[in-house]
């Protein structure tokens, strides 16, 4: 057995992975790098043809965005994942194609004008579109034989809907061993999603440090601090704009809010609205919503079988067209506005950072982190 690091050893986007064992080349997440690339990722010492499977801990794009890449230079194996990964990973690995796309396009028109060589897109929307084809979708603690001698098993890790540590059993030459990568592992008491479950025994560790260097404080009461905001907006007549990441982020917020409403916390604003402008997010939530049983904690399953949807609620709006995303700043009541991206570098967040940035009476709430050299970081 051996194991090469070909990323996020010194960062912690592009996550990957290469395991040699009983003769088979098995890649753990093949994530693109995010924000401003300190390190370069090692390239694969094979050619991707070689690569008979890819192991995926959740859907991330720092984790699955090179996946469709990986297609594209001859990958043909089978990439294994929880099933609300791989349905995750259906509109995540389409919308990264649609930006790469988008990308050249504007770089290409941009350098015709002096002469630049042609830019070329990591990968189009058909190998985003072959890419999730190549999906197996597997129970949480199902352990399964990969190759022979070689055994999987994935467990649930809070991080997000269907993400998992991989643990992995390898017999070589009548010896075993078990090796757990433990993906991003989530906090304990999130909204929706189960607690981590723990791993207890364990030959090697590869263990995902995102946020190991801080320490962490008791979380604040979300609700009570989101309903303060919300109320102090409102009274004043402007709007919340949320930049919001469209899987995790978005889901919780909705859940937040639905408890807010419930519990009648926002005083003289019956019904307030809440536009989530993100077909991205819209799609996520639906997803959610098809992946219950197994992947939701037990406050959320109380939820569903008192016959109360746990993130939707009156007053919930969406806008899936770029014409009902415009439509929303025609609108003149004070609502709240949820929309991507969460870092403000891109998407539709910026078109409503622009409607109200510049008023008194409007708040823009942060909910995420913010990568240094980003709009968000900025703002």
């Amino acid at each position: 057995m051996r194991l090469t690091f070909l990323g996020a050893t010194h960062e912690v986007t592009g996550s990957c992975f290469y395991l040699e064992a009983c003769g088979k080349h098995i890649l753990i997440d093949c994530g693109m790098e995010q924000g401003r690339d300190t390190f370069e990722n090692q390239e694969l010492p094979i050619p991707a043809a070689g690569v008979d499977a890819v192991l995926l801990t959740h859907a991330h794009i720092d984790h699955s965005g090179k996946l469709p890449m990986l297609y594209q230079q001859g990958f043909r194996g089978e990439i294994h994942a929880t099933g609300a990964t791989s349905a995750l990973c259906d509109i995540m690995l389409r919308d990264s194609a649609h930006i790469q796309m988008a990308e050249a396009e504007w770089r290409n028109r941009k350098g015709k004008r002096s002469g630049e060589k042609a830019y070329v897109p990591l990968y189009d929307m058909e190998d985003a579109l072959s890419t999730i084809r190549m999906f197996v979708s597997h129970e949480y603690n199902e352990k399964f034989e990969l190759f022979e001698g070689i055994e999987v098993r994935f467990t649930d890790v809070g991080h997000l809907l269907g993400s998992a540590s991989i643990e992995i059993w390898v017999t070589e030459n009548g010896v075993s061993k078990k090796i757990v990568f433990s993906g991003d592992i989530g906090n304990i008491n999130q909204p929706l999603i189960n607690d981590p479950q723990y791993i207890k025994e364990a030959d090697y560790v590869v263990m995902e440090a995102t946020y190991g260097d801080r320490n962490h404080e008791p979380p604040p009461d979300y609700v009570s601090e989101l309903a303060k905001v919300i109320q102090e907006t409102l009274d004043r007549g402007g709007n919340l704009v949320i930049p919001s990441f469209a899987i995790g982020r978005t889901q919780v917020l909705l859940y937040f809010i639905r408890q807010i409403k419930e519990e009648g916390l926002i005083k003289g604003h019956d019904n307030f609205k809440v536009y989530i402008d993100s077909p991205m997010a819209i799609e996520a939530t639906n997803i959610y919503e098809k992946n219950i049983f197994g992947y939701f904690d037990k406050e959320a399953m109380d939820l569903i079988e008192a016959g109360i949807n746990p993130i939707k609620f009156p007053g919930l709006k969406t806008a899936i067209t770029s014409d009902e995303s415009k439509a929303i700043n025609f609108d003149d009541e004070p609502k709240i506005i949820i929309s991507a991206a969460g870092m403000c570098d891109a998407g539709r967040i910026r078109h409503h950072l622009k409607h109200n940035l510049w008023r008194e009476d409007s708040t823009i709430l942060f909910v995420g982190h913010q990568a240094e050299g980003s709009l968000g970081r900025i703002i």
